[in-house]
C-alpha cells in the first residue's frame, strides 16, 4: 500500500487544468456552444484525474469483487490501468497495447480539432462555408476530436464515472451539433443543405473524399453553426 500514489489533489487540479487548456488551445472556444462543449470535456477530465490521482473509487469497488480472479487489480497507481489488469499485463503499464493505442486516439483527436479549426479560420477570413480538409469528410470534426480524446483516455484508465459519462457527453455533443445545424440551415439555406446531404455528420464514409462544389456563400461561422 506504500505505492498507492493517491490523495494527490494538487495533481488532480494541475492535470485537469493543463489538459483543458491544451485542448482549448486547439479548439479556440468563443461561442456559448463552444464553452458548453469545453465544459463537458473538462468535467470528463476532472472525473478521470480524480480517480487517477485522488480517490480510486473504481479500483476500490472492483478489487473486492474481481481481486481473486485478477491479482494485478490492486489499489495502486498501476492497478488503475484496468484493461491491463484484465489481460494480465505484467510489463510497464504505460507500454501496454491499450496505453499505446490511447496515445494514437488522443493524438488523432488533438490533430483533428486543430486541423478543423484552421479550415474554419480560413473559411471565416474568406466568408465561405468550410467544406475542405476534415470538413470534407464529416460536418463536425472538432466534436469527433473530443470523442477520440475521451476514447483514448478510457483505453488507458477506464473508470466507472467516466464510462458512465461518455454516453452522456456523446448525447451533449449530438444536441449541440443539432442546434448548430438548425441555425446554419435557417441562415444559409440551400448551400448548407447541399453540403449536409453530401457529407455525414460524425462518421466518415469509406472511399474517396467527396468533391466539394464551389460555394460562394457569405458566412462567418463556428463548427458549421453560424458563428458571426
Amino acid at each position: 500500500m506504500a505505492d498507492t500514489a493517491y490523495g494527490l489533489w494538487p495533481l488532480v487540479i494541475l492535470n485537469t487544468a493543463l489538459f483543458a487548456l491544451f485542448a482549448a488551445s486547439f479548439f479556440h472556444p468563443r461561442t456559448g456552444r463552444d464553452w458548453r462543449a469545453m465544459g463537458a470535456f473538462t468535467a470528463f477530465l476532472l472525473a478521470l484525474f480524480t480517480e487517477m490521482y485522488g480517490v480510486p473509487l473504481t479500483v476500490y469497488l472492483l478489487s473486492g469483487w474481481l481481486g481473486s480472479r485478477f491479482p494485478a487489480l490492486q489499489v495502486t497507481h498501476a492497478g488503475g490501468h484496468l484493461f491491463n489488469d484484465l489481460i494480465g499485463w505484467t510489463g510497464d503499464p504505460h507500454l501496454s497495447p491499450f496505453h499505446l493505442a490511447s496515445y494514437l486516439f488522443i493524438g488523432a483527436g488533438l490533430w483533428l480539432i486543430s486541423a478543423a479549426w484552421r479550415v474554419l479560420h480560413e473559411a471565416a477570413r474568406n466568408n465561405r462555408l468550410a467544406v475542405t480538409g476534415p470538413y470534407s469528410r464529416v460536418r463536425h470534426p472538432q466534436y469527433d476530436g473530443f470523442l477520440l480524446i475521451m476514447i483514448g483516455f478510457l483505453l488507458q484508465w477506464p473508470t466507472i464515472p467516466t464510462l458512465a459519462m461518455f454516453p452522456v457527453l456523446l448525447t451533449v455533443y449530438l444536441r449541440l451539433a443539432g442546434a448548430e445545424e438548425r441555425d446554419t440551415a435557417a441562415r444559409f439555406g440551400d448551400a448548407w443543405l447541399a453540403y449536409a446531404r453530401r457529407v455525414p455528420a460524425f462518421v466518415p464514409r469509406l472511399g474517396r473524399t467527396p468533391t466539394a462544389p464551389s460555394l460562394d456563400v457569405s458566412i462567418h461561422h463556428r463548427h458549421q453553426g453560424g458563428r458571426s
